[in-house]
Parts: C-alpha cells; sequence; structure tokens
C-alpha cells in the first residue's frame, strides 16, 4: 500500500537532508585525517610518486621541472627516489640490462637510459643510515645499516671476505684465493715482484671482491684501483668504498676498459673469472694495452694449474709467449709475468693469429670503444713511460711526464698548473677552511682534472682522489697515471658508474663547461641533471666545491637549494686571475619519512 504524496513528499526531503549532513561531516572527517594522520602523510607521499613517476613517463612534465629548477621557481626540494631506491645505479639497473645480448657479456656492461626516461628525484639513504666509520678504522669494519646486504658475509665468511659483528660488517682481509689474509698472499707476491721502495705505483685489481688487495697494497704506497661488475653478491665495490678503497663499477666486455694506453705498473686478477684467451685472446690483448712496459701481470685462480682446465693454461701461457711476456714465477696457483719493454716481438705466425695494430689506431682512446683484436704497438704510445725509465714514486709526481712534454707548451703548462693548484688547495684549507683529509674526507673525487694538479697537492694526506677526464675534453689521462695517481675518462652528460653515496668530497673547475657543445655555447644536457647525478654519488654531510664564474655560480646555487645542500659562494684566492668565484656545499643528512615505502 502507498503512503500519501505529502508524506512521500516529506521522505525525500530528510533523505536529502541526511545526504547534504552526511557530506560535510564526511569532508571535516576526512579534513581531520589527511591533516593528523599517518594515512594522510602517505597519501601525501602517494600522490608526491605519482608526480615523480609522471615525470619519468611523461618527458614533458619532466622538461617543465627542470626549467623551474633552473630559473629557482621551483620552491620546493626535488622529490625523494622511492625508498627501493637506495642502491640505484642508472647505468648498470639490471632490470634494464637483461634484455641485452649475453654475447661477451655485454649486458653487463654501462647502458645509460636517455634523461627523459629517468626520475628526477633524489637517492634516500637507506633506513638507519649512519654517518660511514672514518679511515683508517673503516678498512676494518664499517656500519651494517650502510649497506645491510649480508649475501658475501653468508657466502664468503669461511674465506675471510667479511662478517657481520653486531652493528657492524668487518674485513679480516681474506679472499678466495688469500684465506689466510692479503697480507700473507702479497709478502708471497713480493718474493717475485719489487712491492715496495716506489718502482711500482699504480696498479689495477680485476673483479676485486671487496678490495682487500687493494686495501692492504696502500701501506706498501701502491695505488690500487679495484673494479669489479655490478654482481649478484650485492655490491662489492660499494663495500670497497665504504671501506675507503678505490674502486668502481666496470665490466670487461666488448668495450676497452676507461683508462688510456700503459698506464699500469701491476695488473692483478684472483680468481676474477675473466677468460683471458677467449675470442682471439681479446680480454688479454686489452690488459696487454693497459699494462705499462715492464709492468707486471698477476693471474691467481683458474686456469693456472688448475684441475680440468689444462687447456685454458696451455692456451695463457701460449698468448704470453706470443707478447713475449716473460714468465717471472708459477707459484702453486699464481703465475707472475713482465711485460717486455721496447717494441712487441710478435711474430707474425701464432696460433691465436695476434697481429699489431695499425699505426693510426688510437692506443688511448677508450670511452664506449670497442675492444681490438690487435695488439697495441709501444712505440705508439708517446714518450718514455716504461717501469725503471719512469721516476720512482714519489718523484714522479712532480717530474713532468714525458706524455706532457709530448703536448704543446706541455712543459710550461703542466708546471703552472702544479704551482696553481698547489696555491688554490692551500687557499681552500687556510681561507675556507675546508678540511681535505681524514678523518674528515677519504675518498674524493675531481670531476675536471685535466693534468691532477689537485689531486697532487692533496698526495700528502691520507686521503685518494678519482681524477675524471671528461671523454670530450684532451685527453689527459696518462699524465695523470705517469705522475702515479689514478682516474678514469667519463661524460658527464651520463651517471658516473658507483653506488650512491660513495664519496666524501666532490671538487669540480668549470661546472659548466663539462655539459657545453665545443663548438658553441648550447648544452647538451641539463645541469640539474648533474646537481641531481653529483647528489647520488656524495655521501651525508658531504661537500662539493664548485669554481666557475659569477653567473654559473648563481643557477649553481639556486639548484644546491633543490638538491638540499646549504651554499655560500667565496671570491677566489687573491693571486687568481680571471673571474671565477668559489661555492661550497654541504649535503645533509636527510631521512625519508617512514610512510613513504
Amino acid at each position: 500500500m502507498g503512503l500519501p504524496a505529502s508524506k512521500r513528499n516529506n521522505q525525500r526531503q530528510w533523505s536529502l537532508l541526511d545526504i547534504v549532513t552526511a557530506a560535510f561531516f564526511g569532508i571535516v572527517l576526512l579534513f581531520f585525517i589527511l591533516l593528523f594522520t599517518p594515512l594522510g602523510d602517505s597519501m601525501a607521499a602517494s600522490g608526491r610518486q605519482t608526480l615523480l613517476l609522471s615525470t619519468a613517463s611523461d618527458p614533458r612534465q619532466r622538461q617543465r621541472l627542470v626549467t623551474l629548477v633552473e630559473s629557482g621557481q621551483h620552491l620546493q626540494p626535488i622529490e625523494y627516489c622511492p625508498a627501493d631506491a637506495v642502491a640505484h645505479m642508472p647505468c648498470e639497473d639490471p632490470r634494464r640490462n637483461s634484455q641485452l645480448s649475453r654475447e661477451m657479456n655485454f649486458y653487463r656492461e654501462r647502458h645509460c637510459p636517455l634523461p627523459e626516461e629517468t626520475p628526477l628525484c633524489l637517492i634516500p639513504p637507506p633506513s638507519g643510515y649512519k654517518i660511514s666509520v672514518p679511515w683508517p678504522e673503516s678498512l676494518h669494519k664499517i656500519w651494517h645499516a650502510n649497506m645491510p646486504y649480508n649475501k658475501i658475509a653468508d657466502r664468503k665468511g669461511h674465506q675471510g671476505w667479511m662478517k657481520r659483528e653486531g652493528d657492524y660488517f668487518t674485513f679480516p682481509g681474506g679472499g678466495t684465493m688469500f684465506p689466510g689474509g692479503a697480507g700473507q698472499y702479497i709478502e708471497k707476491l713480493s718474493q717475485y715482484i719489487p712491492l715496495n721502495g716506489g718502482v711500482l705505483r699504480t696498479a689495477l685489481d680485476m673483479g676485486c671482491g671487496v678490495a682487500s688487495f687493494g686495501g692492504t697494497l696502500l701501506s706498501q704506497g701502491i695505488l690500487a684501483l679495484s673494479f669489479a661488475p655490478r654482481d649478484s653478491h650485492k655490491s662489492q665495490i660499494q663495500f670497497a668504498l665504504e671501506r675507503g678503497v678505490p674502486a668502481f663499477v666496470a665490466m670487461l666486455g666488448t668495450r676497452r676498459l676507461p683508462f688510456p694506453a700503459s698506464s699500469f705498473d701491476l695488473m692483478h686478477c684472483s680468481r676474477c673469472l675473466i677468460p683471458f684467451t677467449a675470442y682471439n685472446a681479446t680480454y688479454f690483448i686489452e690488459v696487454d694495452r693497459l699494462l705499462r712496459p715492464g709492468g707486471y701481470l698477476v693471474i691467481s685462480g683458474p686456469p693456472v694449474q688448475w684441475p680440468k682446465q689444462d687447456k685454458e693454461w696451455a692456451d695463457l701461457q701460449a698468448v704470453a709467449r706470443a707478447l713475449c711476456y716473460e714468465l717471472i714465477a708459477v707459484d702453486g696457483n699464481t703465475v707472475i709475468w713482465k711485460k717486455p719493454v721496447g717494441d712487441s716481438c710478435l711474430p707474425s705466425q701464432n696460433e691465436f693469429g695476434l697481429e699489431l695494430c695499425d699505426e693510426s689506431e688510437p692506443p688511448s682512446d677508450a670511452w664506449y670503444y670497442k675492444l681490438k683484436k690487435c695488439v697495441t704497438r709501444p712505440s705508439s704510445v708517446k714518450g718514455d713511460n716504461a717501469l725503471g725509465t719512469i721516476p720512482k714514486w714519489p718523484e714522479r709526481l712532480t717530474k713532468v711526464p714525458s706524455r706532457a712534454i709530448a703536448m704543446k707548451n706541455g712543459l710550461d703548462v703542466f708546471e703552472a698548473d702544479a704551482r696553481r693548484w698547489a696555491r688554490r688547495v692551500a687557499y681552500y684549507r687556510d681561507s675556507l677552511d675546508l678540511e681535505l683529509k681524514s678523518p674528515a674526507v677519504r675518498n674524493v673525487m675531481d670531476m675536471n682534472a685535466f693534468f691532477g694538479g689537485f689531486a697532487a697537492a692533496l698526495a700528502s694526506e691520507s686521503v685518494w682522489v678519482m681524477n675524471v677526464i671528461p671523454a670530450r675534453k684532451p685527453l689527459t689521462l696518462d699524465v695523470i697515471y705517469d705522475r702515479g695517481l689514478i682516474g678514469v675518462y667519463h661524460d658527464w652528460c651520463e651517471p658516473f658508474s658507483t653506488y650512491p653515496r660513495t664519496y666524501d668530497f666532490i671538487h669540480v673547475s668549470g661546472i659548466e663547461s663539462l655539459i657545453k657543445r665545443p663548438d658553441s655555447s648550447k648544452s647538451r644536457c641539463s645541469l640539474v641533471d648533474l646537481m641531481v647525478e653529483m647528489d647520488r654519488i656524495l655521501r651525508p654531510e658531504g661537500k662539493v666545491l664548485i669554481r666557475d664564474t659569477p653567473e654559473v655560480l648563481d643557477k649553481v646555487a639556486r639548484m644546491a637549494h633543490a638538491v638540499r645542500w646549504s651554499s655560500t659562494i667565496h671570491d677566489k684566492e687573491p693571486e687568481s686571475h680571471g673571474r671565477e668565484k668559489i661555492l661550497v656545499a654541504t649535503k645533509p643528512l636527510w631521512k625519508m619519512p617512514s610512510n613513504s615505502h
């Protein structure tokens, strides 16, 4: 039975009033939830992450954000990346690289996304992150919370690599081929190789584990740069850098390693798993390119006198003979060779078909440069840089290298550069109150190193400097190695091959020149992306020093705010000519909100 019309209308009116009232109270309740509860924070974070992801999926949105940051109109700091990005390396992203060819380990080399494919965000530290243990204590222990990856300790603990002890990882100094410690192993090598007295200075440790070999060599005055690919053991190179040992991520695959010819006095492989004789000995040929004439090659582990690897061991010896390497010793599973000095005796006939490179083949070009199946002629490397003729360490730091003299006005330019950097570094210390030694600083990077003058001025301190030579500038990295310093080629329009939070101090002279086209005033990439990359590799409480014109530093100061740095601009040293100023910035230790996962 139906109700009278008046009662039906009345019921409809009450329903409408109820809805309006309920909606009003609902809005008030939602306001309080958003304002005062974790759910509100979570939703806000989710909104920020949606915005963040949109900068990766929509290039126009990303470019708008870059433009706002560059102009100083983006008043809020750039957003943080998701929590699972704490160890992100854009060019060594396993998810991206797993789609690529496995031939010659191509997929494990550098493969960088385009900037417009990358979210514009700041890499967060892991939960519980602490300021790193200072050098030299860090060589033996680091905070577990900074790298909470237990895989190496679990798998390699019995070999003395590292172990978990309370809040720390500790490093007994062992390795797969030297479970008794790197010290014992190095003592064995010193029976055959002049490891002290300054004869050897630069070393390359291939497939280095957590770099206990390189860390132990430091006490002999030998500066070893260690490398390994991003690997299944989780972050070998990150452990090395957290310990304060020179290291970076690389893979010997289809391209030359990013070093000039005749760089290293000693090259070392301890179970590095590089198949030196594969692909017509292509990898041995690359080692030969990098090894200084008169330098030493040490291989420990397979295939050296290894069960069931007789053919590989025979092939390895055959390649060494074809290149006229002198066999110094075979001690158990360790072999030591010495590279000949002078032009190669490479015969026209050998079982690997090895041939000398054409004289037009540039021996030191190595940025995205395909591996060659020909042997570098010693005579194609300028200057007299063989062990025995090059000065011993530390004299070689200050003596003008023959490869510098070979350049136009090289002698004068080198000497002026050395004086300039001694003066500048003294000013940094005395007038800008910068601490450029441990315990404040251990891992240092010079992004535009030229002849390594900045690093040379710090050589008496207990720091090491990664000297970066931009790939589009004059390739002066060979001079840096002849001085007994280390470094790599790199293009700063791409991310660097290191883990987040691995440098204490970053120095750059002429930051805008790193991204400009050589033939015009236009930029090849964005200064915003470069600043975000610098923030990625800088440790919390680390410092950045940038020298450039006042106009450039005004832009940099705006962007420093966007990446959460606090910065100040200073006058240059009084003796310096030109219009430069100096910006010094500090990265704070910021933490992600607990609900941003």
